[in-house]
């Protein structure tokens, strides 16, 4: 496979009982590209990106990544797959009563052995990790709040450590679900551009699920449509048209908010 595709899924099915959660997905992804997946609640957004990440096995068809067949791993290869994934979650995930910089160092345990692995149970990270976590932090604007505790900070706020996390991790593909469906409108915006700017920057592949449609088309490289578990839309922002998202959401489509315009090209505690 040439080493420009990142992500290939084909022919991929998730059944739960009677429930067929994804029905017979094929989707290539080059390396680099930031794609929204859209659809209602239920379409099969969440359960993609679990399959992708291995979180769970598809119950039919193949994953491969960079070349790796992904179902096929087991024990540490499984492991050492998810390491490569960074996950950013709609509720953050983050642990409330410890410190940015602790969520942070969060990202480097797939990256800790030997008597690091059990320092860092003890929040005792090596030098090189804390420099990278200090990077991460630097990148997403929140630095000189290393040391303050995550439940002090707003949800814009913890969504953005939640990404230096991810980019802490060093991984090669982020999966982001939902990430800004609990934020409001200029907060949401803020961190979609953070997503945006640091992946472009680092070559990161993005698959992000996304409820509003207006996120998707301001952000994304191509927006992947799913209805009742079937890839029913795969193309750019501009082919979007109101044919396609009546293919996507059914003749109700869901309310999408107006995206803030960001300020000055870039939010304004964004490093040049």
């Amino acid at each position: 496979m040439p080493s420009s595709l990142a992500v290939v899924v084909q022919s991929v099915s998730k059944a739960y009982g009677a429930t067929q959660a994804l029905d017979r997905i094929s989707l290539t992804v080059p390396a680099g590209q930031f794609v929204a997946v859209i659809g209602r609640s239920g379409a099969g957004k969440t359960t993609l990106l679990r399959c992708l990440s291995r979180a769970v096995t598809p119950s039919a068809g193949s994953i491969r990544f960079e070349g790796r067949d992904v179902v096929a791993l087991r024990g540490r290869a499984l492991t050492r797959h998810r390491a490569r994934v960074g996950m950013i979650y709609q509720q953050f995930n983050l642990v409330r009563r410890l410190t940015v910089m602790d969520n942070v160092l969060i990202g480097r345990l797939p990256h800790t052995s030997g008597m690091w692995r059990w320092a860092a149970l003890a929040r005792c990270f090596a030098r090189r990790d804390r420099d990278i976590a200090a990077r991460a932090l630097d990148h997403v604007g929140l630095l000189d709040r290393a040391w303050q505790r995550v439940d002090t900070l707003s949800g814009g706020q913890q969504q953005r450590v939640a990404i230096a996390r991810a980019l802490a991790q060093a991984p090669e593909l982020i999966l982001a679900d939902e990430p800004v469906a609990s934020l409001d409108l200029a907060n949401g915006t803020a961190v979609m551009e953070t997503l945006r700017r640091r992946a472009a920057a680092a070559g990161l592949t993005v698959i992000a699920t996304l409820h509003h449609v207006d996120y998707a088309r301001r952000f994304a490289d191509r927006i992947v449509g799913l209805a009742d578990g079937r890839l029913v839309f795969d193309g750019a922002p501009a082919a979007l048209d109101d044919a396609a998202l009546a293919g996507v959401f059914g003749d109700r489509p869901e309310p999408a908010p107006a995206v803030a315009p960001a300020i000055g090209g870039r939010p304004e505690w964004a490093p040049a």
